[in-house]
This record gives structure tokens, C-alpha cells and sequence, in this order.
């Protein structure tokens, strides 16, 4: 996939291509919707596909108090929008300049300046210009006297766990992160939710009860709530391997506050790997994957307590995971 993030290096986008704008933050089922069909349609039109996003997101350069948490960094989206055949990737450096624009202004001095698509494939809750003024009936009217086609794709309806009938969003699994909702997230995500991070030293207290884990300091993505989880874990030498690794190893992951030992009640975020012998982990990247949540976190009175539950929570982790994990 080519990367492009310079208008210098637009005229590499040959005129024609298939087009679809959006932060696609998540790259959620909804936007998978948008990027297959968009696919469809450049194949059959010997077109390439190519999206376009923002960096950062709108509102951090609008209003910053107001910017949304990230569900996937601009790497690990790099990545997704390349498995869902994105062939050109158009990374728009926010700024206030181009955000100002009329929606009029966007289409005839942005895109048809430097893009020139031949479709433009959006969701049918697409807004774009100045105060988000243009939505898809906009776009229909500009493009129609422009000489490129709008197609636009209805929202993605799912049905939660709890029985609500919802339409997949960024924010909407960003709330069932922040709540713990990791398997609704997942339903939503079209996969687990990935937190990505570096491996840092931890006060080893999980090594002497018995459950060594690997601790990370999360890149700046929104992280789910206080809890434990069933999870898997992948481990790289860089960021960009765990992007793309497909070695998972199960695991239960936990996010919380040492409450039981250590009076700071600083937050950790660790993997206790349920399957295999893992060596040194020093200076490595983990991705966590959360796949369901098993209880939220407690404080215990003494350590055989604590190993106790720990191991509990384990053994539900591997009836979650997998089926020939032995002990």
C-alpha cells in the first residue's frame, strides 16, 4: 500500500481512482462495509482504491479539550485499511486551513485539484466542510456537476449482548471500552480489541505468587476499563511486528491499580501468558487483544488470597481461549 502524505506527491494518484474519506478510527465492521464495496467497485472498474484520513483527528486540532481517545494509532490503521485492500493511503496533516473550507471549497480546491476521483464511496452519516456543514446529499449535488459518482452505504446496525439494536461507531466502542464491554467491542470492531505497548519492568510481585506477567506501558490509545480479562497477546521487536503478527498466545490480561500490596495504587497493564515458555521480554512490543471480561478488580487481604483468585482467573481464561492449554 502507498502512503501519501505530501500534496507533492498527489499526482502519484492516477485520475479515476475509488475514493472514500473518514478518520476510521477502529476500521469498525461500518467501515469495512465501505471499504469492500469501494473494493467491488474498483475492481470492476480497473480502478485503484484509495482512502483518506486524518492525523490527528479533526476535533484535536478544532477542540482539543473535546478530542476523542484513539482506537488505533495511525500504524496499526495503516495496516487494517491495508488488509481490507486499500491500495493508496492519503494521510491528511490536520490543519486549520484545510479544515476551514466550505464543503464547496473542499471538493473543487482540494479534491478535485488533487485527487480527481472517478467514485466516492462514503457512509450515509458522512459530513465533511467547514462546521461539518456538507453531508451526503451535499456531496451528491457537487458531484454530479463535477463528474464523479457518490455511492453511499447504509449505516451498520448490530444487536449487543445487553439486547440494544445500535449503529457500529468509533465512539460507540469507545464507550464499551471505557465500560468494559470488550466482547461487545469486539462484535463491533469485526476483532478484539488491540492494545499496543512496550514492555516495561514491574515490581515482580506476579512472579512470586506464581504468575509472572509481562507489563506494558500502552502507546496513547484508549485502554479498557479497570478490570481482568481473557485475552490473547502478541510479542515483536517493534511496533510495527505486533501490528502484524499472527503468532497469539493466550493469556489473561489485567488492568488496574495494585491495590493489595503497594500503597501507590499505580495503573498496570499485564499479561499473564497461559500457554508455552516465554524468555526475556525486555525492550520487546506486546499487543493485547481483549476477548471477555472476567471480574472487576479487588483488593485481598493476604497474598495465598490473591494467588488464589489469581488462578481462578486463569482457568476461566482458558475455558475462554482454548481447549488443549495445560497447565
Amino acid at each position: 500500500m502507498r502512503i501519501i502524505e505530501t500534496i507533492l506527491d498527489f499526482e502519484k494518484i492516477k485520475k479515476g481512482c475509488v475514493l472514500t474519506i473518514g478518520n476510521f478510527d477502529g476500521v469498525h465492521v461500518g467501515h469495512q462495509e465501505i471499504l469492500t464495496a469501494a473494493g467491488r467497485i474498483a475492481a470492476q472498474k480497473a480502478a485503484k482504491l484509495v482512502a483518506m484520513t486524518f492525523e490527528p483527528h479533526p476535533v484535536a486540532i478544532l477542540h482539543p479539550e473535546k478530542a476523542p481517545g484513539v482506537l488505533t494509532p495511525l500504524e496499526l490503521k495503516e495496516h487494517l485499511l491495508a488488509e481490507f485492500g486499500v491500495d493508496c493511503l492519503v494521510v491528511l496533516k490536520d490543519s486549520a486551513e484545510l479544515l476551514n473550507l466550505s464543503p464547496q471549497g473542499f471538493v473543487d480546491e482540494f479534491l478535485m485539484k488533487n485527487v480527481r476521483p472517478g467514485f466516492v464511496v462514503e457512509g450515509e452519516n458522512f459530513n465533511f466542510g467547514y462546521g461539518r456543514s456538507g453531508n451526503v446529499q451535499t456531496l451528491r449535488e457537487l458531484a454530479a456537476q463535477r463528474g464523479f459518482e457518490v455511492i453511499i452505504m447504509p449505516a451498520k446496525q448490530l444487536l449487543l449482548s445487553s439486547g440494544e439494536n445500535v449503529t457500529a461507531s468509533s465512539s460507540l466502542i469507545r464507550n464499551l471500552l471505557e465500560k468494559g464491554r470488550v466482547a461487545d467491542a469486539a462484535q463491533a470492531l469485526g476483532r478484539p480489541y488491540r492494545l499496543i505497548g512496550k514492555t516495561v519492568s514491574g515490581k515482580g510481585k506476579g512472579r512470586e505468587l506464581g504468575f509472572p506477567t509481562a507489563n506494558i506501558e500502552p502507546a496513547e490509545q484508549i485502554i479498557p476499563a479497570e478490570g481482568v480479562y481473557a485475552g490473547f497477546v502478541e510479542i515483536g521487536r517493534n511496533y510495527e511486528q505486533v501490528c502484524k503478527a499472527h503468532n497469539k498466545l493466550p493469556a489473561a490480561l489485567s488492568i488496574g491499580r495494585a491495590k493489595t500490596f503497594i500503597t501507590d495504587h499505580s495503573m498496570l497493564t499485564e499479561a499473564h501468558i497461559l500457554k508455552g515458555t516465554i524468555g526475556d521480554l525486555s525492550g520487546k512490543w506486546l499487543a493485547m487483544d481483549f476477548v471477555e471480561f472476567i471480574r472487576h478488580q479487588e483488593r485481598f487481604e493476604s497474598e495465598n488470597q490473591l494467588a488464589e483468585q489469581i488462578a481462578k482467573d486463569c482457568q476461566k481464561a482458558k475455558r475462554i481461549l482454548i481447549t488443549d492449554c495445560t497447565d
